[in-house]
């Protein structure tokens, strides 16, 4: 089992210490993995070096929705730090873990999630807490941090742009091209210094019993797509994730040493008219030599901002293939953007305190749906 943070502070100082963290031996069960498109992003700067890679992707977006992403230039010592504060975060009293909640009511994500919503009638709680950190921008600096957030804010928040400028800004560079938009135009939909609802998210799947992990997935074994658009997750060896593959079948997906699984999200699904897939994914329980493990994440999500409408961006490519309407070139027409859009989404999943059952129903908002259950 990987360390666990220390449970104390620094008294000279006051300030929590951090105990580096490490990722726990990958499952030795035979489990079906899912055949995933590898984008090695040390080949982005060479000549043509852009345009292969957007090939190399046009698959992965267009009929899986996941991939995976390697030589991001962002050195894994720093990304095991960063699980490391999220470890000792997890690990604080409750009560330092509720100062900052996430304000559902507001559809806003910033802050803490607790475990604490009900599965329905099984009796069983959700086993997920989490930490939602904003970007470093005007807009949010009056949100409130936690402790470690705010001792370890330089180191943070440099990480926090770094994910988005050397990987999730460099993807929709990918995209555009293959959508035939000039290179910079859905990273300036999601421009980091503009206000959106990005966030870093450390996030852990407690432990918990055989018994409760299939009575809470026998209530709902069903998927689920992302809110936003880009979602870049840190490999930290515990199984546990499965996409729904384009034949059907639920596979694993198989951790990446020193890589990081992407996927797709809904509001890219709008701006391209379902050209590009938003995934469908779960997360079951552990194999079982795993499962007395907590599984530990390391985030990020990249979501539109309030100056990004929901309109079908003006690609060739997508008018070539039929997916522009009429009404989608009407620029007059009222649409939400993607801050609305995602916020709406947000308070209709999360503002309840029993998790229901949502098979064959689908979300609404100002002309834009997507489904709330997956088979």
């Amino acid at each position: 089992m990987a360390p666990s943070a220390i449970e104390t502070t620094n008294q000279a100082t006051n300030k929590l210490l951090v105990k580096p963290w490490s990722r726990p031996e990958q499952t030795k069960e035979d489990l079906e993995w899912a055949p995933l498109t590898t984008i090695d992003l040390a080949r982005f700067d060479e000549p043509g070096g852009k345009q292969d890679l957007a090939q190399q992707l046009y698959d992965a977006i267009t009929r899986v929705g996941f991939w995976v992403v390697t030589n991001s230039g962002i050195d894994d010592e720093r990304v095991l730090k960063q699980f490391s504060i999220g470890n000792t975060f997890f690990k604080e009293d409750l009560e330092e873990k509720r100062k900052f909640p996430c304000n559902f009511a507001e559809g806003e994500y910033f802050g803490y999630r607790e475990n604490s919503r009900w599965i329905g009638d099984t009796g069983v709680k959700e086993n997920i807490e989490m930490l939602n950190i904003h970007k470093d921008i005007p807009a949010w600096s009056n949100i409130g941090k936690h402790q470690i957030v705010e001792q370890n804010w330089d180191e943070i928040r440099k990480f926090h742009r770094d994910v988005h400028e050397k990987v999730a800004r460099k993807l929709f560079i990918l995209m555009a091209i293959i959508l035939e938009l000039p290179e910079n135009y859905l990273a300036d939909a999601h421009a980091y210094d503009e206000v959106s609802d990005d966030h870093l998210r450390y996030m852990i799947y407690n432990v918990r019993s055989q018994e409760d992990w299939d009575k809470a997935q026998a209530y709902s074994k069903g998927g689920h797509t992302d809110f936003g658009s880009l979602t870049l997750l840190f490999s930290q060896h515990v199984a546990g994730l499965q996409i729904k593959t384009p034949e059907g079948e639920w596979k694993y997906v198989k951790p990446v040493e020193g890589g990081i699984t992407c996927n797709a999200a809904d509001t890219l699904t709008f701006l391209t008219n379902g050209f590009i897939k938003s995934t469908i994914h779960r997360v079951v329980t552990p194999p079982h030599d795993q499962i007395n493990i907590p599984r530990l994440g390391l985030l990020y999500f990249s979501r539109p901002g309030e100056k990004t409408p929901m309109r079908t961006v003006p690609s060739p490519l997508l008018d070539r293939l039929g997916l522009i309407t009429e009404k989608d070139k009407d620029s007059s027409r009222p649409v939400p953007t993607g801050t609305e859009y995602v916020r709406a989404r947000v308070k209709d999943v999360h503002h309840k305190t029993v998790l229901d059952k949502r098979e064959g129903t689908s979300f609404h908002f100002k002309g834009l749906e997507v489904k709330n259950h997956y088979d």
